[in-house]
C-alpha cells in the first residue's frame, strides 16, 4: 500500500457541521496514509498572498550586502548550547532598503499560527480526541518559525553533479507537529516519498497550502500520523528560479516527549495501515524523534537546526560538535550530519534542573505556613495533593 498523488482537503468543509464528519474522516486517512496533503479554502487574503509572494522575491533582489547583514550565523540567538536560545528575536531587513517587508510578513506569520492552531485542533478531533488534546505542547504566546527560499535553476549551479542531479534541498522529515509550504512560483520541483521509495510530485496548485506532518506529531501520537519524507529539485536550466515560503508551527521547547493517549479505534487503524504496508516500506531518511533518545521538543529542535545548519553550529557552538561531520548519501545527493556532543544535552539538563529547583523553592515559599491548613505539599514535580 503506497500512495501515488497527495490528497487536496478542503477546509470549507470542515467549517461547515454538516461536512465536517466527513473532512475528519478524510482527513485522519490522510494522517494515517500519506503525511503530507494540500489544504484549500485557508482564510489566508489571496491579497496578502500576493504581498507575501512579492515581498519574498524583493528580499532576493537586494545587493548582496543586503541580504548578509541578516545572515542566520550573524547571531548566537539563532542557536546555542541551550535550545531556549532557539527562541530568538527576528533578525530584519532594512526597513529602508524594504519599507513593506515586516509589516506584510508580520500579519502572514500572525494569520499562520491562527490558522496552524486551528488545523490542529482538526487533527486532535480527527484522531477522536479533544480539539484542545495538543494545546499543552504549546507556550502561551507560542513563537513560530518561518522560512523565504529561493532555488536558482541548475544552470547557476557550479558543479556538474549539481546539475545533472538537481539538488535543491535533500531527503529530510520536518521536525514539529506541523508545516505549511507556499509555493511562490509555478515550478515543479516539491516531491514527497511514497513507501515503495519513489518520489511522488507536489506540483503548485494555487490558493492553496502544502501540509507536512512533523516527527514531533508522529512521536507524540504513537506513529498514528505519518512523518513524510520529502526534498526539492532545483528548477531545469531556463527556468528560472523557484520560490516557496515554509511556515513551520511551532512548539514549547520545554515540552516532554509525553505521548498523547489515543484511543484504540485509532490505533488499531494505525495498525491495519502498518499490516497493509509490510515488506514495501522504503524511507530514505532516519526517524530521528524517537522515544527515550530525547528529554525535551527543544533538544531534538535543537539537534535538527544544527544538521540543517552545520555552518552556524560551527561558529557559535564549535566546542559542542564533533567533527569531521559524518557524512550519509540519500538517494541522489549529500546529506551532512554534525555529530552532537553529549555536553549539549548536558548544558540543556543542568538549565531545566535549576529551573526546576526554582520553581519549587518559590512555590514552597507561597505555601510556606499554608500546606497543612491546604492538605498540600511540594513534591519533586510541583503541588502533590
Amino acid at each position: 500500500m503506497s500512495f501515488d498523488s497527495v490528497p487536496i482537503l478542503d477546509l470549507a468543509r470542515a467549517r461547515d457541521p454538516d461536512t465536517k464528519p466527513t473532512f475528519l474522516s478524510s482527513l485522519r486517512d490522510a494522517l494515517l496514509t500519506v503525511g503530507f496533503f494540500y489544504i484549500k479554502n485557508t482564510g489566508i487574503d489571496d491579497s496578502l498572498i500576493q504581498d507575501v509572494v512579492e515581498q519574498g522575491r524583493a528580499f532576493f533582489d537586494l545587493p548582496q550586502e543586503e541580504k548578509l547583514k541578516i545572515q542566520m550565523k550573524n547571531t548566537r540567538s539563532f542557536l546555542a548550547p541551550l535550545y531556549h536560545n532557539l527562541l530568538s528575536p527576528n533578525q530584519w531587513p532594512s526597513s529602508t532598503a524594504l519599507p513593506s517587508f515586516r509589516p506584510v510578513y508580520e500579519t502572514y506569520i500572525s494569520q499562520m499560527s491562527t490558522l496552524s492552531t486551528a488545523f490542529t485542533s482538526l487533527i486532535a478531533e480527527s484522531l477522536l480526541l479533544p480539539p484542545t488534546a495538543f494545546n499543552r505542547f504549546f507556550d502561551a504566546d507560542q513563537q513560530h518559525k518561518l522560512k523565504i527560499v529561493k532555488y536558482p535553476d541548475v544552470s547557476s549551479l557550479d558543479d556538474e553533479e549539481g546539475r545533472t542531479k538537481r539538488q535543491g534541498v535533500g531527503p529530510h522529515k520536518d521536525s514539529m507537529l506541523t508545516s505549511y509550504l507556499l509555493q511562490a512560483s509555478p515550478h515543479r520541483g516539491l516531491q514527497a516519498q511514497n513507501l515503495s521509495g519513489d518520489w511522488i510530485d507536489v506540483p503548485p496548485i494555487p490558493g492553496t497550502l502544502v501540509v507536512a506532518i512533523g516527527q514531533g506529531l508522529e512521536a507524540l501520537t504513537h506513529g498514528v500520523c505519518k512523518s513524510t519524507t520529502h526534498r526539492v529539485l532545483s528548477p531545469p536550466a531556463g527556468c528560472g528560479p523557484r520560490y516557496s515560503v515554509p511556515f513551520f508551527q511551532g512548539v514549547s521547547y520545554d515540552s516532554t516527549f509525553e505521548c498523547v493517549e489515543i484511543p484504540e479505534e485509532v490505533l488499531r487503524m494505525r495498525d491495519e495501515v502498518a499490516a497493509k504496508r509490510e515488506g514495501t516500506k522504503r524511507d530514505d531518511v532516519e526517524f530521528t524523534f524517537k522515544k527515550g533518545k530525547w528529554g525535551h521538543l527543544g533538544e531534538a529542535t535543537l539537534a535538527n537546526r544544527i544538521r540543517s545548519h552545520p555552518d552556524v553550529g560551527e561558529r557559535w557552538c564549535k566546542s559542542f560538535l564533533s567533527f569531521p561531520v559524518a557524512i550519509a548519501r540519500g538517494v541522489d545527493v549529500l546529506i551532512l550530519r554534525p555529530l552532537i556532543d553529549p555536553e549539549i544535552l548536558e548544558g540543556i539538563r543542568k538549565e531545566q534542573r535549576a529551573a526546576a529547583e526554582k520553581k519549587e523553592g518559590e512555590l514552597a515559599r507561597q505555601l510556606e505556613g499554608k500546606g497543612n491548613d491546604l492538605g498540600l505539599g511540594v513534591g519533586r514535580h510541583g503541588v502533590v495533593v
